[in-house]
C-alpha cells in the first residue's frame, strides 16, 4: 500500500502546533468541503484532510504516527513494522461499515487502517471535523435586499425564511453587496441559510465603494455668486458652502458622511446646474437682457 504523509496533505510542517494545525484543517476543509467547493477534486481531498487531521489532531496518534520517521515519501510502498501495535482501542467508536481505500465511500484509507485498526468514524466529534456518514444537509442562499438606510445605520430587518416562518435579524453596518449573512440551521433542509446581500436602487443617493453620492441640483446664480443650502445625508441634513464660480459637475466632498466600514466612506455631493425654463413674457425678456449684458460666449 502507499504511505500518507499527513502533514505534506495538510500542507504544514512537522513541528506545527495543534493550535495552528486545527486552523489550517478548518481552512482547508471549508475549501474542499463537496456542499461548497468548486474544485475538481474537491471529495477526495476532502476526504484526505479529514483522514490527515483525524491522525495529527489527536496527539496520541501524532506521536505513534511520528514514530514511523520522517524519511518516509507520500506515494512510497508501505507496509506496517513488525509488531506494530497503535495501542488503540476503537471499539468505543461505531463503524461506518465503507472501509477499503481512499475511493471507498466513506471509510479511511488502507494506510490508515493498516496502523490504526479502521473502524473509527471518520470526522468525529472530538476533532470537531464533518461526520461524512451523516453529511450535514445542504446550504441554501437567497437574496436579501435592503434599503440604504439599513446599511449605513446597522437596522434590525424581519427576514421570511424558505419554511414559511420568519425571524427578526441585524444587518451589519456597512455589508457590502454580495456579502452574505449565515442563519445556522434556517433552511428547508435543516443546513445553514445563507442571506445574500442586495442593495436596493435609492431615489437620491448611489453608492460607489464605501462613498455615497448625491447629484445637487443648484440655480445658475447660486453658482455664479455662492450660496448656503441645505442638504440630505443618511445620517440627517446639514448646510453645505457652495463657493463663488462652481461649475456643473464640480464634486464636494463631506468627510465621514459615507458608509461604515474598516475605511470610513465620504459623502459626493456633484453639483448640476439647472436652467430655470423661460415661460413667459418677462422671463423671455430677462433671458435676453442677460444675452446683451454678458460679454461671455459659451463656447
Amino acid at each position: 500500500m502507499e504511505y500518507k504523509d499527513y502533514y505534506k496533505i495538510l500542507g504544514v510542517d512537522r513541528e506545527i502546533s495543534q493550535t495552528d494545525l486545527k486552523k489550517t484543517y478548518r481552512k482547508l476543509a471549508r475549501k474542499y468541503h463537496p456542499d461548497v467547493s468548486k474544485e475538481n477534486d474537491a471529495e477526495e481531498r476532502f476526504k484526505e484532510v479529514n483522514e490527515a487531521y483525524e491522525v495529527l489532531g489527536d496527539k496520541e496518534k501524532r506521536a505513534q504516527y511520528d514514530e514511523l520517521g520522517a524519511n518516509w515519501q507520500n506515494g512510497q510502498n508501505f507496509n506496517p513494522p513488525p509488531g506494530w501495535d497503535s495501542g488503540f482501542d476503537f471499539g468505543q467508536f461505531s463503524n461506518t461499515g465503507q472501509r477499503g481505500g481512499a475511493s471507498g465511500g466513506e471509510g479511511f484509507s488502507d494506510f490508515f487502517e493498516s496502523l490504526f485498526g479502521g473502524g473509527f468514524q471518520q470526522g468525529s466529534p472530538q476533532h470537531g471535523g464533518f461526520n461524512q456518514a451523516q453529511r450535514k444537509p445542504p446550504a441554501e442562499t437567497v437574496i436579501l435586499k435592503v434599503d440604504l438606510e439599513d446599511v449605513y445605520s446597522g437596522k434590525n430587518k424581519r427576514v421570511r425564511l424558505p419554511n414559511g416562518s420568519s425571524i427578526e435579524i441585524k444587518i451589519p453596518k456597512g455589508i457590502e453587496e454580495g456579502k452574505k449573512i449565515r442563519l445556522a440551521g434556517k433552511a428547508s433542509s435543516g443546513g445553514d441559510l445563507h442571506l445574500k446581500i442586495k442593495i436596493q436602487k435609492h431615489p437620491k443617493f448611489r453608492l460607489e465603494g464605501n462613498d455615497i453620492y448625491l447629484d445637487l441640483p443648484i440655480a445658475p446664480w447660486e453658482a455664479a455668486l455662492g450660496a448656503s443650502v441645505t442638504i440630505d445625508t443618511l445620517d440627517g441634513k446639514l448646510k453645505l458652502k457652495i463657493p463663488a464660480g462652481a461649475a456643473s459637475g464640480k464634486k464636494m466632498r463631506i468627510k465621514g458622511k459615507g458608509m461604515p466600514g474598516k475605511i470610513m466612506g465620504n459623502q459626493v455631493v456633484v453639483l448640476q446646474i439647472v436652467t430655470p425654463p423661460a415661460n413667459t413674457d418677462n422671463e423671455k425678456e430677462f433671458y435676453d437682457t442677460m444675452s446683451k449684458k454678458f460679454d461671455w460666449k459659451p463656447r
